[in-house]
C-alpha cells in the first residue's frame, strides 16, 4: 500500500509541475491603467504621459475628451470615441494625458485598459469582469487598422459598440485611435473589386458606431513651433527656428511627434532630461 501511495503522490506532484500556475485575481481598483491580452490583465504602475499642458494645437479635442471622460467617471452617459487623423498629432498622447489628469479627481477618475492586438474576440470575458467593479473604465485600442480579410476583429468590435446580444456595462466605454476615419486597411485601393468594397463598407459601418469622432490634422508651422516651445521653454532651451524646421523636412513630417523628437535632441545636447 505504501508503494502505491508513493506512486500516486509522485504522479500528483508531476501534474502540479506541468499545470500552469493559477493567475492571481486582478485588483481593478488600485492602478490607473492595465494591459489586457485576451486572458489576463497586467497593471501599469505609472502611466507614461507628457501632460495635457504640453499638448498644443488640439484644444477642441482636449476639451471634448475631458468632458466625455468626466461624464464616464461620474456615472453619467458617455460616448465611445474614435480619434482619427495624421500620425504624430497627439491621439494616443491625449488619451493617456486625459486619464492621468482625471486620476487626481475626487471621483477616482477612469482606469485605462489597453486591449492588445488579436484579443477582441474574447472581449466579452473582460466586460463581465469590469461590469462588477465600482469604477469607470476606458477600453483603449491604439492604431487600429483592419488588414484585408480580418473580418473577425471587425465584427467583434462592431458587436461591442452596438448590436451585440450582451449588454455593455454602463461603466465601460471605448476609445480607438486610427490613422483613417474609416478604419480600413492601410493598403486600400479604390480600384479593387466588389469584395474589397464590401470590406470598406464594413469599416465605415464600424466608424459610424462611435458617438464622439474627433479628427487630428497636420499642424502648420506656427503650431509646430508652439508645440516645440511647450517642451523647451520650461528647460530654458533656446530654439533656432530654421534648424527646427529643417528637422521636420528631413523627417517628412511636421507634427507634435516631430516637435517632441526635436525637443529631445535639444535637451540631450544640453545634458538635460525632457
Amino acid at each position: 500500500m505504501t508503494g502505491r501511495r508513493d506512486l500516486w503522490e509522485r504522479i500528483a506532484s508531476a501534474l502540479d509541475r506541468l499545470a500552469p500556475p493559477v493567475a492571481a485575481p486582478v485588483d481593478w481598483l488600485s492602478h490607473c491603467a492595465y494591459v489586457w491580452d485576451g486572458g489576463s490583465a497586467r497593471p501599469i504602475v505609472a502611466l507614461e504621459t507628457v501632460g495635457l499642458a504640453k499638448l498644443r494645437g488640439i484644444d477642441e479635442q482636449k476639451s471634448a475628451i475631458l468632458a466625455n471622460l468626466k461624464r464616464l467617471a461620474a456615472g453619467a452617459a458617455a460616448h465611445d470615441m474614435l480619434l482619427w487623423g495624421s500620425r504624430g498629432m497627439g491621439k494616443s498622447a491625449l488619451i493617456r494625458a486625459a486619464i492621468d489628469e482625471l486620476a487626481s479627481g475626487d471621483d477616482g477618475g477612469v482606469a485605462l485598459v489597453q486591449i492588445t492586438s488579436g484579443s477582441l474576440p474574447r472581449i466579452a470575458d473582460l466586460l463581465v469582469e469590469l461590469g462588477g467593479q465600482e469604477r469607470a473604465f476606458l477600453l483603449y485600442l491604439d492604431d487600429l487598422g483592419f488588414d484585408s480579410g480580418a473580418a473577425q476583429d471587425n465584427l467583434a468590435l462592431r458587436s461591442l459598440l452596438d448590436g451585440g446580444v450582451m449588454a455593455r456595462p454602463a461603466n465601460v466605454r471605448l476609445a480607438v485611435t486610427s490613422n483613417r476615419r474609416a478604419i480600413v486597411a492601410r493598403d486600400w485601393d479604390e480600384s479593387n473589386a466588389r469584395h474589397e468594397r464590401d470590406e470598406r463598407d464594413n469599416a465605415l459601418a464600424l466608424a459610424d458606431r462611435f458617438g464622439l469622432t474627433l479628427g487630428f490634422h497636420p499642424c502648420d508651422q506656427e503650431t509646430y513651433l508652439e508645440i516645440l516651445r511647450a517642451y523647451t521653454d520650461p528647460l530654458d532651451i533656446e530654439v533656432d527656428e530654421e534648424e527646427a524646421l529643417r528637422w521636420t523636412i528631413a523627417r517628412g513630417s511636421r507634427s507634435g511627434r516631430s516637435a517632441y523628437q526635436y525637443a529631445c535632441e535639444l535637451a540631450g545636447r544640453a545634458g538635460l532630461k525632457l
